[in-house]
């Protein structure tokens, strides 16, 4: 009997060693190399450049807010990073959708004004795309 529960804990252990590389044999690692290497040139907005003024600040809050607020919007969208400096705002980022990066854009827009405003949003392709939107809160 004890033999048999020592085969069955092998067999056990070799199973989920066997799962463990299938799963991470599929996930490819991530590359931000090219992203990395675009924000480090001088005109690249990055968190870094945000202004501390009240008035940036507060512009930055309301577009946040209105983007999270959204739960039609994917993780993806919900994370895209808003940099203001002198009431100029740059949204940098994947969305998952054209969909999402004009709803996106135009809710930085309605705060700050179209002319305001700079996406350098991009629509991702890939496992992004796969990504779920938020669950709806239960009421």
């Amino acid at each position: 009997m004890q033999r048999r529960s020592q085969r069955l804990t092998g067999l056990a252990c070799g199973l989920c060693l066997a799962m463990t590389t299938a799963v991470s044999a599929q996930a490819p690692a991530p590359d931000n190399t090219k992203t990395n290497a675009r924000d480090r040139q001088t005109a690249q907005k990055t968190a870094g450049d945000q202004s501390n003024s009240p008035a940036d600040l507060a512009i930055t809050q309301k577009i946040r807010k209105a983007i999270v607020d959204d739960k039609d919007l994917s993780t993806y969208a919900h994370n895209i990073k808003i940099v203001t400096v002198d009431g100029k705002v740059t949204l940098k980022g994947p969305v998952n959708s054209a969909a999402e990066k004009t709803a996106v854009e135009s809710k930085a827009a309605e705060v700050a004004g179209q002319a305001n405003v700079t996406s350098q949003v991009s629509v991702t392709t890939g496992s992004a795309a796969k990504t779920k939107k938020h669950p709806k809160k239960g009421h």
